[in-house]
């Protein structure tokens, strides 16, 4: 097992003791030279794995279409920030501005804010989006005051790090990352902070003898964040993402390289690491922020009540044999049970409780 960011890894557990999972996620994926997000593109079928946007237009096109409703229920005002947490490689939000461009003075109001920290990807942003003047931020407080916010982020939450605790009988111990005997990363047990087991959800580590809980303190953050963010200068956030709809016990943390799974240690930096995302948490935590949370419901479920199926036959009409195939499997990856359609989870999170959400009829 070779790879730069190995050695950095090793050097500081050798300095300071076994390291968190949390903190070895975080190395792996933002480490500001061989950060996995830092050195590459790993989207579409060359990289590492396919997101919805790139799975098929229709999927960028829905949220479009979302997003412009909402501008309109918002009172259309002049001015407003068009955000997109984590935006890949900008085929979502290129698309998102395809949908919307016939809509009158969306695209002059909207001021395109992207938060990215891979310059790499920032690149690939600013290919797609030529011609609508982005602004990259890699914090939420660097945004314009008083506009009000429109964000998206799909497939964002997963990316953060997780710490995860284990619970054996009444003891109660975090997985982390030591080094073995032969030189290589191992995992190890590590004491955990009273206080990291004290926010998890009391009856559900009530209810099992033994059993992993996953935690991430920077979702937390981030999710505060941004209530603060919608309280402050009014608007929406649509997270879609993989996950479940209710808080569970489990190891959900997993590493992906070429399209397939690997294991967690396997050449660090060189892997994308995610963690499925507790989805009843996100709505716990805006619900005590003070913030209407809308769902959670299956990506299926929203992209149909949005009129996704419509839209293919539309699309179908001027498409030839190949094209219509094509559109027929990217429908079918985005909405069908076995697919997209029910692992990925959608909410919406607003402050105005008087405004009503398109794409939440159906919750899970």
């Amino acid at each position: 097992m070779t790879a730069p960011l190995l050695d950095i890894i090793k050097a500081r557990i050798a300095r300071h003791g076994p390291m968190t999972l949390g903190e070895y996620m975080a190395l792996c994926l933002s480490h500001p030279k061989h950060g996995y997000y830092m050195t590459r593109d790993p989207f579409g079928s060359a990289g590492d794995f396919i997101t919805a946007p790139e799975v098929s237009q229709m999927f960028g096109e829905m949220i479009g279409l979302w997003l412009a409703d909402l501008w309109i229920k918002f009172g259309q005002p002049s001015e407003f920030i068009l955000l997109e947490c984590g935006p890949g490689r900008g085929t979502l939000m290129a698309d998102i501005m395809r949908a919307t461009k016939a809509l009158p003075g969306f695209h002059g109001a909207a001021k395109i804010h992207l938060m990215e920290i891979s310059s790499v990807l920032r690149d690939a942003q600013a290919r797609a989006l030529a011609g609508y003047d982005p602004v990259w931020i890699d914090d939420l407080n660097r945004l314009p005051p008083g506009l009000p916010v429109l964000l998206v982020a799909n497939e964002f939450l997963d990316a953060l790090p997780v710490r995860q605790i284990e619970k054996r009988g009444i003891a109660f111990f975090e997985r982390g990352v030591s080094i073995a005997p032969d030189g290589s990363l191992c995992a190890a047990l590590l004491p955990v902070p009273d206080a990291v087991i004290g926010a998890l959800p009391k009856a559900l580590v009530d209810s099992v003898e033994q059993g992993i809980f996953e935690t991430s303190p920077h979702l937390n953050q981030f999710l505060k964040s941004v209530d603060i963010l919608l309280k402050k200068q009014n608007g929406v956030a649509l997270f879609l993402d993989y996950g479940h709809a209710r808080s569970a016990p489990g190891d959900t943390l997993q590493a992906m390289k070429n399209h397939e799974f690997v294991t967690l240690f396997e050449t660090p930096g060189t892997c994308d690491l995610t963690a499925h995302v507790d989805f009843e948490n996100v709505v716990k935590i805006a619900c005590e922020d003070g913030i209407v949370a809308h769902g959670p419901t299956t990506q299926g479920a929203f992209l149909k009540e949005l009129g996704i199926e419509v839209r293919a036959e539309r699309l179908k009409k001027g498409a030839n044999d190949a094209q219509a195939v094509d559109l027929e499997s990217g429908l079918k990856r985005l909405i069908d049970t076995d697919q997209m359609g029910s692992l990925f989870k959608v909410v919406a999170l607003c402050n105005d409780p008087q405004i009503e959400i398109a794409g939440f009829h159906e919750s899970v």
